[in-house]
């Protein structure tokens, strides 16, 4: 996974210092993926858990009020990006939120009150800034607005279990793995509109929803982790296909949790059972993945979801090798370990040829009928 053909890019030792205050330490070859002799499409950037990696203290400060406690991430899940602003789902706390503008780390400031979050498992954002929490212990969706401060919640305690949110237009769609389904809100009203993922043949149910996205077109795929596959609908809640099946092959998933798209339709899944992220075409067939299990750069321990970010790549331009030139930002969190926030970069290297996802897919395939010739042998 360790790329040696570019110059090797400086440790972090915090998110955002300043350059004049990072100790100087020995150079770190860069962590790309795929390895070798791969041309790589993934860097690995950096990583963060606390209070201590992205807030400065000045001196002056510390000799007044003393040392900050290093707050930090206890159990993360769900993550969202917006205006210059990281919120995570700690689903042991709140939602913690990364200014990383600000250099700061705060707790959602309208998690108070009516607003008060249980367990924040999953966060949507839309562009206004609205923010929608699924909070299954609690029992509802729980909305903030672009300040942070409480709004409303929708569903009623005690009927079902929202463990993930995601607004589309005027609705809203949340899943709800205790029921099997999707349920479609109005967002203006809150009234249940109608259901997903209940009706048809059994190959169209779904059994245990988890996560939920929407691509460019408006297409909803929704991470079934009884199923072992995504499934994907158009946004009135008809089937249109399943990606992925159950096992430890290529393509296939053994814990499928959080899911992104991209603008160009590539399908990002994150496996907790693999430690790993499974990149798919917008056909749905495995173009590559990235990760594995551990703690060092690049590694995760039990991920749960994966967001994509074009906006803040100003931010982590210190991190890129030079001969990397960056489409998007990738944030993966992982439940345990010390790296809960990992950092990465999707794009490619400057002046290659790069092949395309046809090109990538009949690859993938013939490494599949590789692996599946070995295994055949006694």
């Amino acid at each position: 996974m360790v790329r040696p053909l570019l110059r090797a890019a400086p440790a972090a030792l915090a998110l955002l210092a300043a350059a004049c205050a990072t100790p100087a330490l020995k150079p770190e070859p860069p962590v790309f993926f795929p390895p070798t002799p791969e041309l790589p499409r993934i860097q690995y950037l950096t990583s963060f858990r606390g209070l201590k990696d992205i807030e400065e203290q000045s001196s002056f400060d510390r000799f007044v009020v003393g040392e900050k406690a290093d707050l930090r991430l206890d159990k993360p899940y769900g993550i969202g990006i917006h205006d210059g602003k990281i919120y995570v789902c700690d689903t042991n706390a709140t939602v913690v939120v990364l200014d990383l503008q600000g250099r700061s780390y705060s707790a959602l400031k309208g998690a108070v009150g009516p607003g008060k979050l249980l367990q924040p498992v999953n966060i949507s954002i839309e562009p206004d800034g609205t923010k929608y929490v699924a909070d299954p212990a609690r029992g509802q969706v729980v909305v903030f607005g672009r300040d942070d401060q409480y709004l409303k919640a929708y569903g009623a305690p005690g009927d079902w279990r929202p463990v993930d949110a995601v607004p589309f237009e005027d609705r809203l769609y949340v899943a709800d793995p205790s029921n099997g389904l999707v349920k479609v809100f109005d967002k203006g009203t809150g009234d249940v509109l109608k259901t997903i993922g209940d009706r048809g043949e059994p190959s169209e149910r779904l059994q245990l929803p988890t996560n939920l996205a929407f691509d460019q077109e408006g297409y909803l795929y929704v991470t079934d982790a009884g199923r072992f596959q995504v499934v994907k609908f158009d946004r009135d809640g008809h089937f249109r296909s399943a990606i992925g099946r159950p096992g430890d092959n290529l393509g296939h998933f053994g814990r499928p949790k959080g899911l992104a798209l991209d603008r160009e339709g590539h399908l990002f899944v994150v496996d907790a059972s693999f430690n790993n992220v499974q990149v798919f075409s917008k056909d749905g067939r495995l173009l590559l993945f990235f990760g594995e299990g551990g703690e060092e750069r690049g590694q995760f321990l039990l991920p749960a979801k994966v967001a994509v970010d074009y906006d803040n790549m100003r931010y982590f331009e210190k991190y890129v090798e030079p001969e990397f030139q960056i489409q998007y930002l990738l944030f993966v969190t992982s439940q345990f370990g010390e790296r809960p926030v990992s950092v990465l970069a999707y794009g490619q290297e400057r002046g290659k040829p790069y092949p395309t996802d046809e090109e990538l897919l009949e690859r993938v395939e013939e490494r599949r009928r590789t692996e599946q010739e070995k295994q055949q042998k006694p």
